[in-house]
């Protein structure tokens, strides 16, 4: 019953993911927001009469029945806000969904999530960018996510693949369907070797609307964006933009100034809004993955005035580097305090910040 109670909190009339989270926060499950009386639901913020009568109401929970029916039958994976699964890059970004459906065998919360986006029209050179991009990142275990429309997007996953690189795509629908639908060879594999993810519960269209929202969630997972190519307008820019508002590192590739598909990346150069990539052999320097095959080491002797949970820090660095919001979700501790208990160990010349929020045992 507690999926049930999940999947009927995100489906509730007029309640968006802020409000949902504010339920969440009070009531602490989602059943006891179902089980709460009117005058405990006005009590929250974002919550007014009407919208407690659609709680109360319980289609919200009909609805999720029904949901669940199609759930059990695809095997669907239900990822909640509070789950230990749920993507944690996208948990840290306020407007992150509540609830997420996913099918697919890669790992949401991998050490090292690129995102890969660009025009619907992608030219030889993008083209070539994408290969370029995954025969680099392959030795790199990495997870390379976009949004399987045409273009750049179904170019990076197919280069992914081809590479043996997990790969997912996040729709703007339902995972009922495929949109397009000429890519559901493409989807198939990428279920065995990444995976399909969407906030949109079965029988969404892929309507207008739904698009940017996709956005969000393709850059709030990652650590990086990256923009291959991209016009002047279009959601390549939204989802950089996006990016940039999560304090997410974006790089971009350069075109030739008389070229329509490369007005954006210069766009987001000129306006640093974005670094330039002149290759994909870049990425891994800005990130600080050169050294990455070098097995960090934890010192003999720590300084005895370590508290314990810099000393679990430094355990969790040792198997590999990290990025922040990883390093948050692995520790269990708020990021404003993690971030003090970092500031220590880096005066100690204990790790180091490398660029993208990543943090790498000295």
């Amino acid at each position: 019953m507690s999926l049930i109670y999940k999947i009927a909190l995100s489906m509730i009339q007029n309640v968006g993911h802020v409000t949902a989270k504010h339920l969440l926060t009070h009531f602490i499950t989602p059943e006891a927001v179902f089980k709460a009386d009117k005058k405990a639901l006005l009590r929250v913020p974002g919550v007014g009469l009407i919208t407690a009568e659609h709680i109360l109401g319980k289609n919200a929970i009909l609805k999720a029945k029904e949901q669940l029916k199609f759930i059990e039958k695809y095997q669907v994976k239900v990822l909640f806000y509070t789950d230990d699964d749920y993507p944690s890059r996208l948990r840290n970004c306020e407007d992150a969904p509540i609830l997420l459906y996913y099918r697919g065998t890669a790992n949401l919360n991998h050490p090292r999530i690129i995102s890969i986006v660009g025009t619907r029209m992608a030219t030889s050179y993008g083209k070539m960018l994408c290969k370029q991009l995954a025969e680099v990142l392959a030795p790199y275990d990495v997870l390379i996510v976009s949004g399987l429309a045409y273009g750049i997007d179904i170019c990076a996953h197919q280069e992914s693949l081809a590479h043996g690189i997990p790969t997912v795509g996040v729709l703007a629908h339902g995972l009922d369907r495929m949109y397009p639908q000429v890519h559901g060879p493409a989807a198939q594999k990428m279920v065995l070797n990444g995976g399909l993810l969407t906030e949109f519960p079965p029988y969404t269209n892929p309507d207008k609307e739904n698009f940017p929202k996709r956005n969000r969630i393709i850059a709030g997972i990652s650590d990086v964006t990256i923009v291959v190519e991209a016009a002047s307008k279009g959601g390549a820019l939204i989802t950089a933009d996006l990016a940039n508002s999560y304090h997410r590192d974006v790089y971009a590739f350069p075109g030739r100034t008389t070229d329509i598909y490369s007005e954006g990346c210069n766009f987001l150069i000129k306006t640093n809004r974005a670094g330039l990539m002149s290759h994909a052999k870049d990425l891994p320097y800005f990130l600080g993955w050169d050294e990455s095959t070098v097995k960090a080491v934890l010192p003999t002797e720590l300084p005895a005035d370590l508290s314990e949970i810099e000393v679990q820090i430094l355990k969790v660095l040792k198997v590999s580097d990290m990025e922040l919001d990883a390093l948050t979700h692995q520790i269990g501790l708020p990021q404003s305090k993690l971030l003090l208990h970092l500031l220590t160990l880096e005066i100690e010349g204990l790790l180091t910040s490398l660029p993208g929020k990543r943090y790498r045992l000295n």
